[in-house]
């Protein structure tokens, strides 16, 4: 398997380098190569790779490694479906530009940190698995959201400063990027609030001391993610603002999870 990972990581990176050079002549206005149309394609195929790295021990063993690195290779897989989805009807290169190297960067860490007898490993039953997944989706869809609010503060304020630039030109009109904005960020917390009520149904407690202040964070980032869209709907919240909420209930849920599991796994442990 490390090898199908292995040529997974080095079309990720064939795929990053034909989208930088597909991006770069549409910053200066000049025919793409040939090859640099067809990134998707290679993407589709490090992705299907990426996948049957990542899901064979489900299918062979039964479990499903989530330590730090595994379940950080597992967002990232998923954000890169969304993105593939996505890509279809909205010009994304802007932000896939950003994410593949993320994504390449999350398989190369799981590839040379191997599973081993005290890497955490989930027997996924029907309610597990519909948590874990929902959490791991949600997770997946507010990285982009948080990647594309980056994007579109950067927009907002050259524009608001009158400083338009290459970049710029290349990058959606900003009425789209903000729309995107929210569409990413209305389904992730629609994704989160069916991760939060399985695991109130299907986990014994919650709010045991291990993991606590793992759903504790959880909800404070829920509540975030859920007063922005009640901002955006009662009082048209947009631009700079949407940004900071946006990357302050990322901040959060990332804490609650990432960090848990970095505490966890790498200081608790030494």
């Amino acid at each position: 398997m490390t090898t199908i990972g292995t040529i997974a990581f080095t079309l990720y990176i064939a795929a990053w380098i034909a989208l930088a050079m597909r991006w770069r002549a549409s910053v200066k206005q000049t025919t793409p190569p040939s090859l640099s149309k067809h990134y998707l394609w290679t993407w589709l195929v490090a992705a299907s790779l990426h996948a049957a790295y990542l899901y064979a021990p489900l299918f062979h063993q039964h479990h499903l490694a989530l330590d730090f690195i595994s379940a950080s290779s597992h967002i990232m897989w998923l954000s890169g479906q969304i993105l593939l989805i996505t890509a279809i009807t909205h010009r994304l290169e802007s932000l896939n530009l950003f994410t593949l190297p993320l994504i390449a960067l999350a398989l190369l860490l799981q590839l040379l940190t191997p599973v081993t007898e005290h890497t955490d490993k989930l027997v996924l039953t029907s309610g597990l698995g519909v948590h874990i997944f929902s959490a791991l989706l949600a997770y997946s869809m507010l990285l982009i959201a948080a990647i594309q609010g980056v994007l579109l503060a950067y927009q907002h304020n050259h524009l608001h400063n009158h400083q338009p630039n290459a970049l710029l030109r290349a990058l959606p009109a900003l009425q789209d990027m903000d729309h995107l904005l929210f569409r990413f960020i209305s389904v992730g917390v629609a994704l989160l609030s069916v991760a939060l009520l399985t695991g109130f149904i299907y986990l014994d407690n919650l709010f045991d001391q291990h993991v606590a202040h793992k759903t504790i964070l959880s909800i404070i980032a829920w509540f975030v993610f859920s007063a922005l869209l009640l901002g955006r709907w009662r009082y048209g919240w947009r631009g700079i603002s949407a940004t900071r909420w946006t990357l302050s209930g990322f901040g959060i849920l990332m804490l609650a999870f990432f960090g848990t599991k970095f505490v966890q796994e790498y200081l608790l442990t030494s």
